[in-house]
């Protein structure tokens, strides 16, 4: 497997949608899918941190695994996060994303009873063993509380079946060590709004919630840094960054779904503890941030 042509580029952290009564909604969902598709996304990541997935049950995941392929079919990557406290837990999304047809699982490190790294390590590994899914580590120290090293990726990425790291995170002294260890594995850039430094270090793409919203501007931003065009990139990044102030002011989660309702597409409200917008807030994120996309 060529790497670098199968999972190279923008990858969408799909957002899920509830109806009014707080399910999924599934039709809305494929309208995003689609919506993206046609930008030229490379690809979609399921069941991340932007997709609400740890306040989801656990038979709404498997849906959304399920609905995801159904919907994308073979047109494009689809990466499955499995992430979750229990190994158990997580082996079994691994295998259904196998089943489904998945081209990787990837997963957050175990997380709440700071895991020693040798238990991390082995949650990894014990998932590998068990599926035929290459496995890209997700490096989250901000929401995880766990912090994987140069030193300690490294004990992954040695092993055929680890194919890269998410990096969300600005260390990019880090990313950049990863890249330099193994300049054959793929390095995403995590934080939308520092996508430029990530590129700048090596990354050969990027994971981003805020992709749900304006993709084509992360797919013009990668073309222009490859084409040395760094000033542009830069203004570009100041545009996009303009963008998410105003989205973290109200709160990331609830402007992202606030902003695609704007769209035309009813994604609802982000669910409980998030707290839903004031309509204050809203309009004030909807007058910043509509005239840019």
């Amino acid at each position: 497997m060529n790497l670098k042509d199968k999972f190279s580029g923008i990858f969408p952290a799909l957002l899920t949608p509830f109806d009014s009564n707080g399910n999924l909604n599934l039709k809305v969902l494929e309208q995003l899918i689609e919506l993206n598709i046609k930008k030229g996304i490379k690809g979609f990541y399921v069941c991340g941190s932007t997709a609400e997935a740890f306040l989801l049950t656990e038979a709404e995941r498997r849906t959304l695994y399920r609905a995801t392929k159904e919907i994308v079919g073979n047109r494009c990557t689809l990466i499955a996060h499995i992430g979750a406290i229990s190994t158990d837990l997580s082996t079994d999304y691994a295998l259904l994303a196998e089943e489904l047809g998945y081209d990787a699982v990837s997963s957050v490190a175990p997380f709440y009873y700071k895991f020693s790294f040798e238990e991390i390590r082995q949650y990894y590994f014990d998932i590998v063993e068990k599926t035929s899914l290459p496995m890209l580590i997700y490096n989250f120290p901000n929401f995880s509380g766990v912090n994987l090293s140069v030193d300690q990726i490294s004990q992954f990425l040695s092993d055929d079946r680890f194919i890269g790291v998410k990096h969300t995170s600005n260390d990019y002294f880090a990313l950049s060590g990863f890249k330099i260890a193994f300049p054959e594995k793929i390095i995403y850039n995590g934080f939308d709004e520092m996508m430029l430094a990530g590129l700048s270090m090596g990354a050969d793409g990027g994971i981003g919630s805020t992709y749900n919203i304006m993709a084509e501007k992360f797919i013009t931003l990668m073309a222009l840094v490859k084409e040395n065009h760094l000033d542009e990139a830069r203004e570009l990044q100041n545009t996009i960054n303009i963008i998410i102030r105003a989205m973290c002011d109200v709160g990331v989660m609830q402007a992202e779904k606030a902003l695609l309702c704007e769209m035309g597409l009813d994604f609802g409200i982000a669910r409980k503890p998030f707290a839903p917008l004031s309509a204050e807030k809203q309009q004030k994120l909807v007058d910043t941030v509509m005239p840019l996309l």
